[in-house]
């Protein structure tokens, strides 16, 4: 059992940069991957960037050059760091929690979710 609770969602202009902040509080052990989501109105839930237990990342094309999911393992939390932002990052922002129960067996947690809106 896994809490996510995101935070550092704001209106911001073109341009800006915001940083963006999950806690994981509960079986943390088990989490081997963590990652941030968006969803705009009207469009699908899409992977905007995850990093692994090991240190791994991994990003959008949309976002790449412009994003860095980082992690503080000491505070059981991970960050997006979100620079240049564009009106078309405008969306609700989800931290996403992948914990293994077992070999080959794989289960997730989603936080509420943050709002970011980036004006022109």
């Amino acid at each position: 059992q896994v809490q996510l609770v995101e935070s550092g969602g704001d209106l911001v202009q073109a341009g800006g940069s915001l940083r963006l902040d999950c806690a994981a509080s509960g079986s943390t052990f088990s989490i081997n991957a963590m990652g941030w989501y968006r969803q705009a109105p009207g469009k699908q839930r899409e992977l905007v960037a995850t990093i692994s237990s090991g240190g791994g990342t991994r990003y959008a094309d949309s976002v790449k050059g412009r994003f860095t999911i980082s992690r503080d393992n000491a505070k059981n939390t991970v960050y997006l760091q979100m620079n240049s932002l564009k009106p078309e990052d405008t969306a609700v922002y989800y931290c996403n929690a992948r914990l293994q129960l077992r070999v080959g067996v794989f289960t997730g947690y989603w936080g509420q979710g943050t709002q970011v809106t980036v004006s022109s």
